[in-house]
């Protein structure tokens, strides 16, 4: 009875705010609900994060300032829905799918942002490459359409601009990119420098900027890879580009500290770490199409082993590293090809490829490890004859791991390259042998 007269309660009322977080009093809600707070004649939208036994604590997709204890609560009749579909081609969108490019209103069904994986056994098989018209990334680190990649790098290296030159570059028919935490003032530097009228014409852009709400910033991600979905299961072969997975982390340890949760590894509680796989495996193969996904980490420091990139780096199928280093010797894009690895490469690729590839790479690591001795002349040319081939080719092998971000470079081009230099470098070993 008790159950019955709660269930028919159409509407409640704020009982405390602290911080960013609501308490309600008075409805019976569950985790996931979406409500309505009534604010001196205005309507603010929170979900619901976590109850008791006494009362239901909700995040708001908008400021706290102003809500006053005894605000009326009404719980909305679904989840939050936003628009789905082609019509989405070429538009900017904040995390609830509103316009924010000054385009009009988008006519397209509305769905929900949540949806289960695919089955694993209903899942394509990846055996087809996908081009990105990034040819050290197509060469020596293939990526295979339906294939989840992370990019592991500090800030400032060139992680967006490698992104969005992978989105001009793709053979991919649809592109969808997730910006998650950005910079407001880069947003639109990216769209029309980076990005540009080519790239933008077959993408769909959702953008949650740091200083909106966690909720948002979290719904940014789950919009992008539900707009994926929809593209994939209409038969397209798509990529998904998020930026970043650790902004994402964090929002989720913003929602999950304010819902009671303990701060367990470096500081994120434990539904971080079940968001990741949760939301990655969304991505991938599907029975139809494809997604293919490129999602950004942020290692502070170098450190690849801290919380957020070791999860992700055990959900994804292969990590490109982008090294300082290389950045600061005026290399782009900084992909240290030696440090990073697509799973999948050995199964999207012809025997002769990956030859030619794992000579590219014995030669580079040959001459990595004698380069502190080429530096202070103390290396004896002959001692190693890999060496010797890969320091006599140098600028050759950097000129090919060299791209501008505005180059797009098909994979044939890049293959044929790579087959010349590594002819090249086999020759130069017989020579000196």
């Amino acid at each position: 009875m008790t159950g019955t007269l709660l269930r028919a309660v159409s509407r409640g009322s704020v009982s405390r705010v602290v911080g960013t977080e609501v308490e309600l009093r008075g409805l019976r809600l569950a985790v996931g609900d979406a409500v309505d707070v009534e604010v001196r004649g205005e309507t603010r939208v929170g979900e619901v994060v976590a109850v008791d036994d006494h009362a239901a604590r909700a995040l708001l997709l908008g400021t706290t300032a102003g809500i006053a204890r005894g605000d009326v609560v009404r719980p909305r009749p679904g989840p939050l829905t936003s628009p789905i579909g082609d019509a989405l081609l070429g538009r900017i969108v904040d995390a609830l799918g509103r316009p924010i490019d000054g385009k009009g209103p988008i006519d397209a069904p509305h769905d929900g942002v949540d949806a289960a994986a695919p089955n694993a056994l209903a899942r394509q098989r990846v055996e087809d490459p996908l081009d990105t018209g990034v040819k050290l990334i197509d060469t020596l680190c293939t990526v295979g359409r339906g294939q989840r990649m992370g990019l592991f790098a500090g800030s400032g290296v060139g992680k967006s601009t490698l992104l969005a030159m992978m989105v001009r570059g793709t053979t991919a028919s649809r592109s969808v990119i997730a910006l998650v935490g950005e910079r407001g003032r880069e947003v639109r530097e990216f769209v029309e420098d980076v990005l540009g009228p080519e790239g933008l014409a077959r993408s769909v852009v959702v953008v949650a900027t740091s200083d909106e709400p966690a909720l948002l910033r979290l719904r940014a991600a789950f919009l992008a890879t539900r707009v994926a979905e929809a593209f994939a299961d209409d038969g397209h072969d798509v990529l998904l580009t998020v930026d970043s997975l650790t902004r994402l982390a964090t929002a989720q340890r913003e929602v999950g500290l304010a819902a009671g949760e303990p701060p367990t590894s470096k500081g994120y509680p434990p539904s971080v770490f079940a968001l990741l796989p949760r939301l990655l495996e969304r991505s991938g193969p599907r029975e139809v199409g494809t997604i293919t996904a490129f999602y950004t980490v942020l290692v502070e420091g170098g450190d690849h082993d801290e919380p957020v990139a070791d999860a992700a780096r055990s959900i994804l199928d292969g990590h490109l590293v982008l090294d300082r280093s290389l950045t600061t010797a005026g290399r782009f894009p900084a992909i240290d090809p030696l440090a990073s690895l697509s799973r999948l490469a050995t199964t999207v690729t012809t025997p002769q490829q990956q030859a030619d590839a794992q000579t590219l790479r014995r030669s580079l690591a040959a001459a990595d490890r004698v380069r502190d001795l080429v530096e202070v002349g103390a290396y004896v040319p002959g001692s190693d004859r890999v060496a010797d081939a890969a320091l006599s080719l140098m600028d050759d092998l950097v000129a090919f791991l060299t791209q501008s971000s505005q180059d797009v470079v098909t994979s044939d081009d890049a293959w044929m390259r790579i087959a010349e230099l590594a002819a090249r470098l086999r020759a130069t070993e017989e020579a000196t042998a």
